[in-house]
């Protein structure tokens, strides 16, 4: 039953008085349910939504203790309002009596996940975490240490989070499958029994009935003319003989039932040591129930106790059913000694937080898949178990920085690899330092990829790190919840006045691609059905946005769309040649030093022809022209030479002097100049002594080669009717020295502008 108002009754202890609580949904969609099937599944009958907001009233005289969920009304004590937020699971509200402010009573309510399969979700994302964690115990125990008792003397918490895994491999569909299996089809073996026959009926005789013949009693006389008178003169009239029966109690049986009744005792000691909770109560009673209807069945009453267990029976090990249960009584054990502190953010008390076991649930499969992609050792996932006075403990938490790390080797690159759960970037840190640009901010999970050989530090400081961030969102519907596909930006501030806002998710996925230093990627994880969606940043794979969808299935989670994506990563990484990778060296520097510089002088602006017109990488060619004639002959030919040799007076080519863009002539005792040249060839070509001779050079060159560029007039306005002093550039020596070429920046050029001096 569905309904926007129900009327509660409720049962006060050592009160005739009866007592009602009435609930209202506040909108639509906010019902209040009663299911059904609510016992079975261990949850209270009445049922609310998380996220959604309810009012309340309570019988004059009575009060519901108020918390960050229950709200008093400023009118009335007994109104009020239940605002469950994010809470899911068994609600408990304490009743109170107003007045003497004594405890009276309580009421339970279920509060539902939006999402509509978070039973089964939760059921089976906490079974394949257990998996996953009896399969490291594994790896971290030794074989021959396994065994041991239950303390059931423990803490309360520890005691309930050992009973959670339990229960989660006890209630999989696997378990349930293999024990009906194994009812209808058991293992059987062929017993001799024994038994007293009348002579008359016996078919068959052996050396051991022929025996008795002769010296049974209860004999009777054989008839005259017998063919045996002449031997014996009277036989047994009964005889024991030996007959093969069909028989179920088998050694591998005995084990079976060994086992089901192990995991009745452990729920029978569990419920009885555990703090009264309607809950947990009901959780262990319901898996009591199912167990006992197992032991229940006529096969078991045939089936003696074991007297050992063959644990290397070739039926367990591999028959179809047995197996199953043999895995699971070993999962039963290592379980028992698990604890997991994080787990009290999910099932501790009577809370089903299944949003954050979606976040724990796919740290495994991300793992997983890392592990696939990058071949990360195991030895390296072996650290997620440590060992504690009362157990081995998982160290995945909220909140608790995790780190996996391994060496990615091929042909051509070995790639630092670090998956870590929960890392946090610093806000406030100074650059190049790791961090986030503003305050702290922690991605569920990252992975980082840098080059072998460096540290991670040392990979920031140099650009050569790349993080890619990940967060798990369980409620998220689909990718229309993500990124939407309505573009009128008044409807996002009406979502937002109202607080229904739906893009916050993506928003937060840019927050951490541009706030997080070094950052390539940021994608959201989510229970859909659809297939990625990816959104590169410019033309490859990162930088980039999007979203994958994971969810929790035997079948297909869809986690060969992510592996795919990281595949593509992987490939990406191998490629020295990538924008990426020249993007990163060009971060570098640019901001690997703290300049001062300031040019406030105008400049034409770097658009077109001047698109790379950036003042602190143009270079600029400071020549020397010898007379009135070799300045005239620069004009006339559009060239200007400098000698290409090792001797005094040649110009030494570099990068800055290769690549210059403008060149800026001065002669004899005249340093400020306003002859500056526009370079139209990339770079200087080399012309021999007879070459300049031919084309008309005023004087005998002394030189045998120079460098030769090829200029034209200034057309930038920006340059026009200006000067410049040569002698206040570095590169300038004074005397002889004074025409030697050199090379400066346009920055360098501009700071020696001469001002103009107004009329």
């Amino acid at each position: 039953m569905s309904t926007n108002n129900l009327i509660i009754p409720l049962f006060i202890p050592g009160s005739d008085r009866e007592i009602k609580l009435t609930l209202y949904g506040e909108s639509a969609g906010q019902t209040i349910i009663e299911k059904a099937d609510a016992k079975e599944n261990g949850e209270a009958l009445v049922q609310i939504i998380e996220g959604c907001y309810y009012e309340y009233k309570i019988s004059e005289g009575y009060y519901l203790q108020p918390s960050e969920i229950v709200s008093h009304s400023k009118i009335s004590k007994s109104s009020g309002r239940i605002c469950p937020n994010i809470y899911v699971g068994t609600l408990s509200i304490d009743i109170f009596e107003t007045g003497s402010d004594q405890k009276c009573g309580k009421v339970n309510l279920e509060v539902q996940s939006v999402k509509t399969t978070y039973r089964e979700d939760y059921r089976h994302m906490l079974e394949e975490i257990t998996e996953k964690c009896t399969d490291l115990l594994l790896q971290h125990s030794s074989p021959v240490a396994q065994f041991f008792e239950v303390d059931f003397n423990a803490d309360a918490a520890t005691l309930y989070q050992r009973f959670a895994f339990i229960k989660s491999i006890l209630e999989s569909i696997e378990f349930n499958d293999s024990v009906h299996k194994i009812l209808s089809s058991p293992v059987t073996r062929w017993r001799e029994s024994e038994t007293i026959k009348d002579i008359r009926s016996v078919r068959r005789f052996h050396n051991s009935t022929i025996r008795q013949l002769s010296k049974a009693t209860n004999r009777f006389d054989l008839p005259e003319g017998h063919p045996l008178q002449y031997k014996l003169n009277s036989v047994a009239s009964k005889l024991k003989v030996n007959y093969k029966t069909e028989t179920v109690d088998t050694p591998e049986n005995r084990f079976v039932k060994h086992a089901l009744i192990s995991f009745l005792t452990f729920c029978n000691d569990f419920k009885t040591k555990v703090k009264d909770s309607a809950r947990i109560k009901t959780e262990a009673t319901l898996l009591e129930e199912q167990l006992e209807q197992y032991l229940s069945q006529s096969i078991f009453k045939e089936i003696s106790s074991p007297t050992t267990l063959p644990l290397n029976s070739p039926v367990l090990q591999r028959k179809e059913g047995y197996r199953e249960i043999l895995r699971v009584w070993l999962m039963f054990d290592l379980a028992a000694k698990m604890i997991w502190h994080g787990g009290d953010d999910v099932y501790s008390g009577s809370k089903r937080d299944v949003a954050v076991l979606y976040e724990y649930w796919l740290f495994f499969k991300l793992l997983d898949i890392i592990k696939d992609v990058f071949k990360i050792e195991s030895v390296a996932t072996e650290k997620l178990i440590e060992s504690t006075s009362d157990g081995l403990c998982l160290k995945l938490k909220q909140g608790k920085y995790l780190p996996v790390k391994g060496i990615f080797s091929t042909d051509t690159r070995k790639l630092n690899i670090e998956f870590s759960y929960n890392k946090t970037f610093s806000g406030g840190q100074d650059y190049p330092a790791a961090g986030s640009w503003t305050r702290n901010l922690r991605p569920d999970y990252t992975l980082s990829i840098w080059p072998f050989g460096i540290s991670q530090d040392h990979a920031e400081e140099e650009e050569l790190i790349v993080h890619i961030h990940f967060d798990a969102k369980y409620k998220v519907e689909n990718l229309k919840g993500i990124f939407g596909n309505d573009d009128n930006l008044e409807n996002e501030k009406e979502e937002q006045k109202k607080g229904t806002y739906k893009r916050a998710d993506l928003l937060k996925m840019h927050t951490y691609k541009d706030a997080i230093r070094r950052t390539a990627g940021a994608y959201v994880l989510y229970p859909g059905t659809e297939k990625q969606y990816t959104r590169t940043g410019f033309h490859e794979l990162i930088p980039g946005l999007g979203a994958f969808s994971i969810r929790p299935s035997k079948t297909n989670n869809g986690s060969e769309e992510l592996k795919r994506f990281l595949m593509e990563v992987v490939n990406h990484f191998l490629n020295r040649a990538s924008q990426r990778e020249k993007i990163s060296l060009k971060v570098y520097e640019t901001y690997k030093d703290e300049t001062n510089y300031e040019l406030n002088e105008p400049l034409p602006e770097p658009y077109g022809t001047n698109r790379f017109l950036l003042p602190d990488s143009t270079s600029v060619i400071v020549g020397y022209y010898k007379s009135e004639d070799h300045l005239n002959w620069i004009l006339k030919e559009g060239l200007y030479n400098a000698r290409a040799e090792s001797n005094r007076g040649s110009l030494r080519l570099g990068p800055n002097e290769a690549g210059a863009k403008y060149l800026l002539l001065h002669t004899k005792s005249t340093l400020i100049t306003c002859k500056l040249f526009k370079i139209i060839e990339t770079g200087p070509r080399i012309f021999s002594k007879s070459t300049l001779i031919k084309k008309g050079y005023p004087t005998h060159p002394n030189g045998d080669f120079y460098l030769v560029y090829k200029v034209s007039s200034i057309q930038e306005a920006e340059f026009l009717d200006r000067s410049w002093d040569v002698s206040k550039l570095d590169g300038y020596k004074t005397g002889r020295s004074s025409g030697l070429p050199f090379s400066v920046t346009l920055t360098q050029l501009m700071k020696a502008a001469v001002k103009k001096t107004l009329p």
